[in-house]
């Protein structure tokens, strides 16, 4: 187990889809307790930032609603963040349930000396699949009183590490990894990929 939580924001508003994403069925599971399932034998404490968490009590895992609500996933990394005991936290959104726990791994061994450690992909950046530190709070903090809402609008006001993911060698299938649900098409893939077609 690493020394970090694992944070897992399932606060979104879900308008593409339609409906909640984080209980839409993927495989024998739902999105989420895929997601909390693939976290569990990985940190000692799986964090779920969530502003319904009636839907979840019985789950096992530490519910947190937004201490700021309103903002996106920038509440939901201040909740998060806010919330853990740990230092380093892996945050991924509720709607990425490809998870590699060998990338996850080589990330966080990517964090010592940074605040955060954010994959991308040329000028893409995936926000809502990286480690952050407790150290990023004060930053997140002046950008949700600032009105600055954008997920990677505090990446200016910290250290942060790039990683391109173009060059990593050893991780078969970051495309994968890296697929988000947003519609009812990409449920389509998402479950198509699962069933290995």
């Amino acid at each position: 187990m690493y020394e970090a939580a694992g944070v897992v924001l399932a606060g979104g508003k879900s308008t593409r889809m339609g409906t909640n994403k984080a209980l839409l069925p993927l495989g024998r599971e739902s999105m989420l307790a895929t997601i909390v399932a693939a976290l569990r034998p990985l940190f000692p404490e799986v964090i779920v930032v969530t502003n319904t968490p009636d839907l979840y009590r019985d789950w096992q895992v530490r519910l947190v609603t937004d201490v700021i609500p309103g903002r996106g996933p920038l509440s939901g990394f201040h909740a998060g963040l806010l919330a853990s005991p740990w230092w380093h936290n892996f945050v991924v959104a509720c709607d990425m349930p490809f998870l590699d726990p060998a990338f996850i791994e080589h990330l966080l061994g990517q964090a010592r000396g940074y605040d955060a450690v954010v994959p991308r992909r040329g000028e893409y950046l995936q926000p809502l699949h990286a480690v952050y530190s407790r150290s990023c709070l004060p930053a997140i903090e002046a950008c949700l009183q600032q009105g600055d809402y954008q997920a990677f609008a505090f990446y200016p006001h910290v250290k942060v590490r790039y990683i391109d993911i173009d060059r990593l060698q050893g991780f078969t299938d970051l495309e994968r990894v890296f697929f988000n649900i947003n519609t009812p098409a990409d449920l389509d893939r998402a479950r198509r990929l699962l069933a290995g077609q």
